[in-house]
């Protein structure tokens, strides 16, 4: 008979590493689905159109997942998390990874035993005012209301910059980004705080964008990306190399429009492991070989998934910036397929 032993309160801490033991990928095969954890919506990261289908950045790489693992893109379920619920769905096994604007940090990765597996995109704190407002720095915001959500990194960051430039504020304590942009352009805060990226898929959704701006100050680090828990190598490696997957995909020029004809073999060694022509990467994570052509097969390289979803040509219009492959001026790099 198995023991168990208890020690102390059940905490997130143990709800993960006990769901964990499980077996994430093998729950995930029988069930027939991703469950996968995003944000309550925010445009190019994580959205529902009018229909119920979701769609954007973060939401890329659920499907790459499930794509990986099941053979089909579409059979994800999504699960809306606010910054507070968002660690115990995981926890308790609710959703089977998170893939929304969660920043990697040290508590998270160790006191709350979860398992980061990579940055998907990186990301830093900042301000956006009405330009009403006449404020051209954050270090005039002396006196200000701010808006900022609850249960996130932004809170300690924004503390810590008011206290290190001897400022005062006022914060307007909000659940979800809708109810930050409803407060914000309410009036209810002369300030909204979020990540950079944040701010600028909130204001593409404005009636007026251009009546607001993003002030030039970046406070903090933000590495963004999808998150599982602690205690199952497995399904933290699969989710791991679908992202390098993609990742890598940019790199070596591996395209939505090109991946079948490359998968007919190349004289490229790296492109022929990645999509399965050559030795079985795909056995060691206890999948086929084709696993990762299907996860770039899903919505096509890192290139193509940030610029459909966030890149300069859409509403949000980021540009690559960080993001941009190592080789081009940016930090994003995937380690080796061998």
């Amino acid at each position: 008979m198995k023991k168990s032993v208890f020690i102390g309160a059940l905490t997130v801490a143990g709800l993960a590493s006990g769901m964990a033991s499980a077996g994430t990928m093998a729950d995930v095969q029988a069930k027939g689905f991703l469950q996968c954890g995003v944000s309550t919506g925010l445009v190019g990261f994580a959205a529902p159109d009018a229909n119920g289908n979701w769609a954007g950045f973060d939401v890329a790489v659920c499907r790459a997942v499930a794509a990986a693992v099941l053979g089909d893109p579409q059979a994800v379920k999504f699960t809306p998390t606010t910054g507070k619920t968002r660690f115990t769905a995981l926890a308790s096994g609710e959703v089977d990874m998170l893939a929304r604007n969660t920043t990697w940090t040290f508590t998270r990765d160790v006191d709350l035993k979860f398992e980061f597996a990579g940055v998907n995109y990186y990301d830093g704190q900042g301000f956006m005012v009405p330009k009403s407002l006449g404020v051209a720095s954050a270090k005039d915001l002396d006196g200000a209301t701010i808006c900022i959500q609850t249960g996130t990194t932004t809170e300690l960051n924004l503390a810590d910059f008011f206290r290190a430039n001897n400022i005062k504020y006022e914060p307007v304590p909000i659940e979800t980004n809708a109810e930050g942009q409803q407060q914000f352009l309410a009036g209810a805060c002369d300030v909204y705080t979020t990540d950079a990226s944040g701010l600028a898929a909130t204001r593409a959704t404005f009636e007026n964008p251009g009546d607001y701006v993003v002030l030039p100050e970046i406070i903090s680090k933000e590495p963004l990306g999808p998150l599982v828990r602690h205690g199952d190598q497995q399904w933290g490696d699969l989710v791991r190399w679908t992202l390098n997957a993609l990742i890598s995909a940019e790199e070596l020029g591996i395209t939505s429009a090109n991946i079948d004809e490359l998968s007919k073999g190349t004289n490229n060694p790296e492109i022929n492991r990645i999509l399965g022509t050559e030795g079985d990467l795909g056995g060691m994570l206890g999948l086929d070989k084709q696993w990762a052509r299907r996860a770039i097969s899903a919505g096509g390289n890192y290139a193509e998934i940030f610029e459909r979803n966030i890149g300069s040509a859409t509403p949000v219009g980021l540009s690559r910036g960080l993001n941009a492959l190592w080789s081009d001026g940016g930090i994003l790099y995937s380690p080796p397929f061998r």
